[in-house]
């Protein structure tokens, strides 16, 4: 069944928003800083450049003109779109299409300098970077070639910071970077500690490599050892228990560190004869080898819901395949086009041709569907939406393998041995995709290879689904209504479209409501609203921290690398509570966890401002550090909730933690990208 129309002359139907970002940060501009590019434009500019990797194949010119066409219809529509440095640079002179890559950091002054001069050339093109210490010997080893002693990982990491600093990303940001310490690494407790102070390190996520061993030890109320990175000797033995509270802690007092559970991506590594997986990519949710990138986009679910014949919204699974499948195509043609930073990327990523095809629009979904997110039937959806993406996206990768060739490095990897999903997935099933289906997979594996090492990721979207017009990634919204501030300093109230046409369908919208709900963004604790509309339309604080949890591992169960998402936590939630949620995540399988306790990363900050007395130096250059984003007004509503706005340095609206980032709703500013 052909849903897409292929036709290039379609009406373009964007918010004010989603033209107010793409103008900020997608369209070209002259030299005079004037835009000089439409959406439409834009669209098409994408659409060609890649459907134009098809020439590599020997594709003929009216296939590639077709093509072309179905490109432009799938983004135009916001069906599908692709990682923002594909939308700015494709066809332009940059042409570095990449949204992160991860570098090796290996135990040498030149090596690590090596590595500082090509993450400025990476965050010069406009991608973020992931980078493991754990190869660094520990702070005071015995350095044999000088006979002096090491610094240890943390003193090299604020190096790679102030490199960071200097190099402006894509000429006008920040890059960004994931920084990762394995548990049993002897600077473990310098790492962990290493981001309490917020003026440090402002350029760093930071994760901690957890291994099975250690939960293993955490579980079992024992120690473990500390491994020496060089000599692969332990050295020290710490109490797991007091570790896993150090963690926890910080993460319940920032929102960092995260953890990464090293061991289960390993396990998933779909060629592990050409390395381990020791980083991830700054959000967290790409696992890649040294000098992979991650070349990423999403479909639009809340456009995979139509109106059936009886007046019922459900999902046009057609139109979700053919859109699938049409995006596998689309992220392999990127490979092609990319203009890689450096060569060693360039040879590793054709190598591999690792692609992450994820989601957005899933809030939106579930409202429509009117289905809540909190619940064991939005996680059975869940399961049941990514089961059948991940299906179609083999099924296309293997049709691309028979025309292009399967992916350089087959032999050796996960899919080069027999019924590999079959096993996989075998008693598993979702309700869409047998596993007799998964073992026909498997046969054409056999016969014919697979293109792409990875096909699915679940990644941020931040500005792409503002663009698109959809809730983040699989994130639930963070508030049905916001108050907005406009150019004349006058304020309006934007509603979430599904629950406003629900609203108004059932006879109960209203301005006055409206701006009642504008105060917490939350329908939970409106007097005189149905209980059925509460389920329906929660957002990211009405749903408890296990039904967080529980939807990133449904979503998880079928992507190959992992899922980006934050677990949110109300201001007065514990530190046990956020104990709970990471060994939760751990028993679940998920390959990572990052939390947010509401206004946690700003308490100091805002502390600090509030102190007109402190003169000293280091309480300026705190407050000059967090010149970015900072509390502007804390206020008590009429139940004594205190409400604090943290706004945004590019338009004054509020910022909120969602998909490991802080994240701008109004203009897409984010602190990730």
């Amino acid at each position: 069944m052909n849903t897409l129309e292929a036709n290039e002359n379609c009406e373009i139907n964007l918010s004010e928003n989603a033209k107010k970002v793409l103008e900020k940060r997608y369209l070209k501009r002259d030299i005079q800083g004037n835009v000089t590019e439409t959406p439409k434009e834009l669209f098409e500019r994408v659409a060609y450049t890649i459907a134009d990797a098809d020439k590599t194949f020997g594709t003929d010119e009216n296939e590639i003109n077709d093509t072309k066409k179905k490109f432009f219809d799938m983004i135009a529509n916001a069906y599908f779109m692709p990682n923002s440095p594909t939308l700015m640079n494709a066809g332009r002179e940059l042409g570095q299409l990449s949204a992160c890559f991860v570098l090796p950091v290996e135990d040498s002054l030149e090596g690590i300098f090596e590595t500082i001069k090509n993450t400025a050339l990476i965050h010069k093109s406009g991608g973020g970077t992931g980078f493991s210490f754990s190869r660094l010997r520990p702070k005071n080893d015995v350095v044999h070639s000088t006979m002096g002693v090491s610094s240890g990982p943390v003193s090299f990491m604020e190096v790679f910071n102030a490199a960071t600093e200097a190099v402006k990303q894509g000429g006008t940001r920040r890059g960004a970077n994931m920084g990762i310490l394995r548990i049993d690494h002897p600077d473990i407790l310098e790492f962990i500690n290493c981001k309490s102070d917020l003026t440090k390190l402002n350029n760093f996520n930071i994760s901690v490599a957890i291994t099975d061993k250690f939960m293993e030890a955490l579980q079992r109320d024992e120690d473990y050892e500390l491994i020496h990175p060089n000599t692969k000797q332990p050295v020290a033995k710490l109490k797991a228990k007091k570790i896993f509270d150090m963690i926890v802690k910080g993460a319940w007092s920032s929102g960092e560190p995260g953890v990464i559970f090293i061991d289960k991506m390993n396990k998933d590594n779909p060629t592990p004869l050409i390395g381990d997986i020791e980083s991830t990519n700054p959000c967290g949710e790409v696992p890649l080898l040294s000098y992979e990138a991650c070349n990423l986009g999403s479909i639009n679910l809340s456009k995979m819901v139509e109106v059936d014949s009886n007046g019922n919204n459900v999902i046009n699974w057609d139109k979700l395949a053919e859109i699938t499948r049409l995006a596998i195509h689309f992220l392999d043609n990127v490979i092609v086009a990319n203009n890689y930073p450096l060569p060693k990327i360039a040879d590793m990523v054709q190598a591999n041709k690792k692609i992450g095809l994820g989601v957005m629009g899933w809030a939106d979904m579930l409202m429509k569907m009117g289905v809540s997110y909190n619940s064991e039937e939005g996680c059975a959806l869940g399961r049941k939406v990514m089961e059948f993406i991940d299906y179609h996206s083999k099924v296309e990768s293997i049709e691309l393998a028979k025309k292009r060739g399967k992916f350089g490095n087959f032999a050796g990897s996960v899919y080069d041995r027999c019924n590999y999903l079959s096993e996989k997935y075998k008693g598993k099933s979702a309700g869409m995709i047998t596993d007799d289906m998964w073992a026909e997979l498997d046969k054409e594996i056999a016969n014919h290879g697979i293109r792409n090492a990875t096909t699915t990721c679940i990644a941020p979207t931040g500005t792409i689904s503002m663009i698109a017009g959809a809730s983040g990634g699989v994130e639930p919204l963070f508030g049905l209504v916001f108050k907005r501030n406009i150019m004349d300093n006058t304020e309006m109230y934007e509603v979430n479209p599904n629950f406003k046409d629900y609203a108004i369908e059932h006879g109960f919208y209203s301005e006055e409501l409206m701006a009642e709900i504008a105060k917490t963004g939350s329908v939970a604790h409106i007097n005189g609203i149905d209980e059925k509309v509460k389920e329906i339309f929660v957002t990211a604080h009405d749903i408890s921290p296990k039904s967080h949890v529980m939807m990133q591992a449904a979503f998880q169960l079928h992507t190959d690398n992992a899922v980006s998402k934050t677990v949110n936590f109300e201001e007065d939630a514990t530190i046990e509570d956020v104990a709970e949620a990471y060994i939760l995540a751990y028993k679940n399988n998920l390959k990572g966890i990052t939390v947010y306790r509401n206004n946690s990363r700003f308490s100091q900050p805002m502390l600090l401002e509030g102190k007109k007395e402190e003169k000293t130096s280091e309480a300026k250059e705190t407050k000059a550090e967090h010149k970015e984003l900072k509390v502007e007004k804390t206020e008590i509503d009429e139940n004594g909730v205190e409400i604090k706005t943290v706004v945004c340095p590019e338009c004054g609206n509020s910022i909120k933690m969602a998909e490991g980032c802080f994240i701008c709703l109004n203009c897409g500013y984010s602190g990730c990208s």
